[in-house]
């Protein structure tokens, strides 16, 4: 990379971008875990423009777009949760090819530090129990599995998830 990586809030103006994005990422990684009417289901779903719209200047949720280079390499997202020590990281993608530099844990960092702004100590996160990859990663960051769900998402489709909590403990990271 030639210039540093940055996070910005996501713009009605990404969200043609988000959404290839989205479709690029997600092919290449959840192709072996889930089928690919699953994956296209769930993405006509959560990349829609009204969706993306749902994030911007919402003072419940927040999306933000990484770039790098002049280009759009990832985005994660995350929302306040009902109890009122959680919040829930709804996303962290990155283009396969990018991955083991740093940006996937950038992305956590700020997560975990706007989370701890809010007075928030509890990071919650889904992830599929097949998706070894990231529930790796995940664990070697600091989170827990607190349970195993089984949700009907419609169309016949099912997301067979560990539910998995990080506790944030003292000041946000540098």
């Amino acid at each position: 990379m030639r210039s540093t990586p940055s996070l910005s809030p996501l713009q009605a103006s990404d969200f043609a971008t988000i959404a290839a994005l989205a479709r690029r990422i997600w092919l290449a990684h959840y192709i072996s875990i889930i089928s690919k009417e699953q994956i296209e289901y769930m993405l006509g779903g959560r990349f829609t423009p009204a969706n993306l719209a749902s994030y911007v200047g919402a003072g419940d949720r927040w999306f933000d777009v990484l770039r790098a280079d002049g280009a759009v390499v990832g985005y994660c997202s995350h929302s306040l949760l009902a109890d009122p020590r959680e919040v829930k990281l709804e996303q962290l993608y990155l283009l396969p090819e990018l991955h083991g530099l740093g940006l996937g844990k950038r992305m956590m960092v700020h997560v975990e530090a706007h989370a701890r702004a809010l007075g928030r100590d509890t990071l919650v996160l889904q992830v599929n129990k097949r998706n070894t990859k990231a529930a790796s990663v995940y664990l070697r960051a600091g989170f827990e599995v607190r349970e195993e769900v089984c949700i009907d998402i419609g169309a016949g489709y099912v997301m067979d998830d560990f539910i998995m909590q990080k506790r944030l403990g003292g000041p946000p990271a540098a």
